[in-house]
């Protein structure tokens, strides 16, 4: 399974295609994809700009980061790891 990343336009906050195309913050709101429905769903998200900066699928399992870019991924959706930055949260 896949799911569709990228960074919010508006702000730089990570992002992931929801339920009916709409952006949500949270990884576990994220749709999940087959292979071939996440190709079409990469192409939907590229497909608004003024949303999803750099859309790219991710690999999932049981809706965690899984294959090769799974620490990336962890660490994406948990938010900086340095200084102050989660006060703006």
């Amino acid at each position: 399974m896949r799911l569709i990343t990228a960074n919010r336009l508006s702000d730089g906050r990570v992002i992931y295609l929801g339920p009916h195309d709409r952006a949500v913050e949270a990884m576990t709101l994220a749709s999940a994809f087959d292979d071939d429905e996440a190709d079409a769903a990469l192409v939907r998200a590229a497909s608004r700009p003024d949303i999803f900066v750099n859309p790219y699928s991710v690999e999932i399992n049981d809706c965690a980061p899984s294959g090769r870019d799974r620490l990336k991924e962890t660490i994406r959706a948990n938010g900086p790891t340095v200084g102050h930055s989660l006060d703006a949260r």
